[in-house]
């Protein structure tokens, strides 16, 4: 459990007020949470456990075993032996399809082992990006929690429907969604630019 799983534990119940808030009434009218709520299509709850899910250490794992699995095709297309003494047709033939054996598992850029490096690059950039999504949103909740927008939605005998309970609500809000989607822009960005990735690689012919 890291900075981010503690405060959103204690940070729930303040959560869980907004997005009562904002269900029952809204927020007003002007206000730029509706601009964060367009952004990111959740409330605010929702959006900071959608954040918390990401677990950069699990997937932190990958790229040692894919820049493994890499080398591992290096050496394997180095290995493959030539013809050696056999000469002829067939010696010319099956000297063609090592090297293309060897092209498709080694040193092309749609090679399997540019193919594992790239992923495994893909990898820590995606680990750089949680750890950095998670290390924003945290800051907010601390900032947040500790506002007098938390003070006024803490009342025990709160109405929902007072504007400045709705004030409070909407300034929470705004602060959580938009880190959210600030946080949210640069993995979509990588997961974009990394797609080719997950196309079928074609074997050199």
């Amino acid at each position: 459990m890291d900075r981010l799983d503690r405060l959103l534990a204690t940070a729930g119940p303040l959560l869980r007020r907004v997005d009562d808030v904002l269900v029952t009434v809204g927020a007003p009218p002007e206000h730029r949470v509706w601009i964060q709520l367009r952004r990111v299509r959740l409330l605010p709850g929702d959006a900071a456990r959608a954040v918390a899910v990401l677990r950069p250490d699990e997937l932190g794992e990958a790229a040692p075993e894919l820049r493994a699995d890499a080398r591992a095709y290096a050496v394997l297309a180095a290995s493959l032996p030539g013809p050696g003494e056999w000469t002829g047709a067939a010696a010319e033939a099956y000297d063609v399809a090592r090297q293309r054996a060897a092209a498709h598992l080694s040193g092309g850029p749609e090679s399997l082992d540019e193919r594992l490096q790239a992923s495994a690059d893909l990898a820590d950039s995606l680990v750089t990006w949680m750890r950095s999504a998670r290390d924003s949103l945290a800051e907010v909740l601390t900032e947040v929690l500790s506002s007098a927008e938390a003070v006024t939605l803490a009342a025990t005998e709160m109405d929902l429907t007072t504007p400045r309970e709705q004030e409070a609500a909407a300034d929470i809000a705004v602060k959580v969604l938009q880190a959210v989607a600030d946080g949210y822009e640069p993995g979509a960005e990588l997961l974009h630019t990394s797609a080719h990735l997950a196309e079928p690689l074609v074997a050199v012919r």
